[in-house]
């Protein structure tokens, strides 16, 4: 027979282990979040222009109809200043 205690004790294993897991996943974001810095840090060292390759990287994962449009607009808006 299952007693209030004993529903309690599983539901707070359970919640443990998501605990546990989600800690988990921060330290191994945080490990990814260094290896990145040093991947930039080498490219910089070799010469590359970081901040470029970050926006390169981010353009990336767009799709290619966002970024035509957005580069259309910001086109647009240049001409508009005198920009061009």
């Amino acid at each position: 027979m299952t007693n209030a205690t004993d529903a309690y004790s599983v539901t707070a294993d359970e919640l443990r282990q998501f605990i546990e897991r989600f800690e988990h996943l921060e330290a191994e974001k945080a490990d990814v979040a260094e290896q990145q810095k040093e991947v930039m840090a080498e490219a910089k060292g070799r010469g590359y222009d970081t901040r470029v390759m970050r926006k390169v990287i981010a353009l990336r994962k767009r799709k290619p109809d966002e970024i035509a449009e957005e580069e259309a607009i910001m086109e647009m808006y240049k001409a508009a200043l005198g920009m061009k």
